[in-house]
């Protein structure tokens, strides 16, 4: 992570040892000014374009390979199938372990936390963020403990920190200009990470009223109500949970007359921070790496990102499953499966991604060390068949 400058006018105080990256910092000079203006508006049709199919042929290879090893027939259960998902991501049957994980995580502000729609005071929210952010700086929270524990490492992007997004259920979060400049650098933040040798990455988001975006915007692409999509987020009263509920639903009556543009229902009712997690979470799939979800914030981008390739779920993986509903009917919509079930563990910021990460982990593993009868000099059982 590079140190920059926080862009808003008024700076906002940043960790004093933290390598906090920017957005904005990614077009600081003038020159750099000039050439974003320059560029022409995005078009998600040909980023789409770009997405293909993983590779079926490195499928086929690994599952002839499964099918061979020296233990019970299907004795591996889903572990198989991740990792053939993993082969045909990887566009090759011959397996490596997965060594170098990264978690990015997407830090914003929302302005629909003045709302009181977050067990975090509203007043206190900028500062919330930024102690978030300084503590998953220093290695700390429960990202930084699960990554540390799984062999993972974190990047921290700072997108609107100290520059709140519009009040998503009276006005808009954002211009089409910063959407399209967010989305870009998103995709650009996607590259640089492939470009390093990420074998898996795992996206995520902090900042108070978060999950109100996303359950918005989770509404608005499932076409549940209000309620049904709203949780408790950081752990709301009733009280909280029906002022929370109230800016979904306004919000969702905001967004539903643009659902057929994606970056104008970010800039209506998602913001800058989900704009870059969209526009990595699509590079990412162009670059064909591996992608496992968070929770309820990285699956509505994840929602965007299918609206606009619909083979992006293909390269995707869904992390362990929160209390969330919206987190539960995003999935749903993705056809994707939790790897961890059962715990409800509310903490995101990364930490859903990477419950999951020592099964794909050990998928990946067994897939390429086990040994097939022939190999191990076993003869194989005459009546043994897959199951």
């Amino acid at each position: 992570m590079d140190a920059s400058e926080n862009p808003s006018s008024e700076p906002v105080e940043q960790p004093e040892s933290a390598e906090l990256e920017t957005v904005a910092a990614k077009t600081a000079s003038s020159a750099a000014a000039e050439a974003e203006a320059e560029l022409a508006p995005l078009d998600l049709d040909k980023l789409a374009d770009r997405a293909d199919r993983p590779d079926e042929a490195a499928r086929e290879l690994l599952r002839t390979r499964l099918a061979g090893l020296a233990i019970p027939a299907a004795g591996l259960g889903r572990l198989e199938e991740l990792a053939v998902w993993l082969a045909g991501a990887r566009g090759t049957a011959d397996l490596r372990p997965i060594s170098r994980a990264r978690v990015v995580v997407f830090a914003g502000d929302h302005g629909v936390a003045s709302l009181g729609v977050s067990a975090t005071a509203p007043a206190d929210a900028t500062a919330v963020t930024l102690a978030r952010l300084r503590q998953i700086e220093d290695g700390g929270g429960a990202v930084g403990v699960l990554a540390a524990l799984y062999g993972a490492t974190v990047r921290v992007v700072g997108v609107s920190v100290g520059q709140p997004s519009g009040r998503i259920d009276r006005e808009d979060a954002a211009s089409r200009a910063e959407i399209e400049e967010a989305f870009r650098a998103g995709m650009a933040i996607a590259d640089a990470e492939a470009d390093s040798g990420a074998d898996v990455l795992i996206p995520a988001m902090v900042g108070v009223g978060g999950s109100t975006v996303a359950s918005a915007l989770s509404g608005v692409l499932t076409g549940k109500d209000a309620a049904a999509v709203t949780g408790r987020g950081s752990g709301v009263d009733d009280a909280a949970w029906m002022r929370k509920c109230a800016a979904v639903r306004d919000a969702m009556r905001r967004g539903r007359p643009v659902l057929g543009d994606q970056l104008e229902l970010l800039a209506k009712i998602g913001g800058r921070d989900y704009a870059a997690l969209t526009g990595f979470l699509l590079q990412a799939v162009v670059r064909r790496v591996p992608v496992l979800l968070d929770g309820v914030t990285t699956t509505a981008a994840a929602m965007l990102v299918q609206r606009i390739a619909y083979r992006s779920p293909q390269w995707l993986l869904a992390g362990a499953l929160s209390p969330e509903p919206a987190h539960k009917s995003a999935l749903d919509r993705l056809s994707l499966d939790p790897l961890v079930d059962g715990y409800a563990v509310r903490q995101a910021e990364g930490a859903l991604g990477l419950l999951a990460l020592p099964v794909l982990k050990a998928a990946a593993a067994l897939a390429a060390e086990l040994q097939t009868f022939e190999e191990a000099g076993i003869p194989e059982p005459v009546l043994r068949s897959r199951v």
